[in-house]
């Protein structure tokens, strides 16, 4: 796992504040047993009534799915995305499976299911990156999406390289972001705004 100079305001596990998503890849393969434990973590997210709506499809580089991937992105994306090793769709089964009703949370449980594939990758010294600059009903179509799943995001999966191997723009900004403080996130008691002065 990288390591950042990130600093949080409490102590909290290094896996958390080490995570980020880098965008430099080496453009190496992965093997079943380095990606599939991504996928596993994955799996054990909570969800309501444990339903898992999430459902990840995904694409190697130099198989014949991955070309079907690669065109969904926009160009930004694609300018990076091409030294991944795995590029991966997320969806969400909207209704639940026991009775066949909405589930208000198959986003918001299908966004544990992720966090816990990005965290496993980073433990992995893998790069996981969330992006949403896709065609979304392009991957509807092309990947036969049926309606009752919510396209949700795609994310690239590879091993890293130097930032240095990044278009110069990109490589610019291929450091850990930061985060708003908690008094902008966390309210006690009812809603209020508050706002960091720059």
């Amino acid at each position: 796992m990288q390591q950042t100079n990130r600093k949080s305001a409490y102590l909290i596990n290094s896996l958390i504040l080490n995570r980020w998503s880098p965008r430099a890849m080496s453009g190496a393969s992965l093997t079943d047993e380095e990606l599939m434990p991504l996928f596993e973590a994955a799996r054990w997210a909570p969800s309501s009534y444990n339903n898992q709506p999430w459902r990840f499809l995904y694409a190697k580089r130099d198989t014949k799915h991955w070309k079907v991937f690669f065109d969904l992105l926009v160009e930004f994306n694609q300018s990076w995305c091409k030294n991944a090793a795995v590029l991966v769709v997320i969806i969400a089964k909207k209704n639940f499976e026991h009775n066949g009703q909405p589930s208000v949370t198959h986003q918001y449980d299908t966004g544990a299911a992720w966090e816990n594939l990005a965290l496993e990758g980073s433990a992995n010294g893998l790069v996981v990156h969330g992006m949403q600059g896709f065609d979304y009903e392009k991957a509807r179509k092309d990947l036969n999406i049926p309606n009752e799943y919510t396209v949700l995001a795609m994310a690239a999966i590879g091993k890293p390289a130097e930032k240095e191997s990044l278009p110069e723009g990109l490589a610019k900004i291929e450091v850990p972001s930061d985060r708003k403080p908690l008094k902008e996130i966390v309210m006690e008691g009812e809603f209020r705004e508050e706002k960091t002065k720059k």
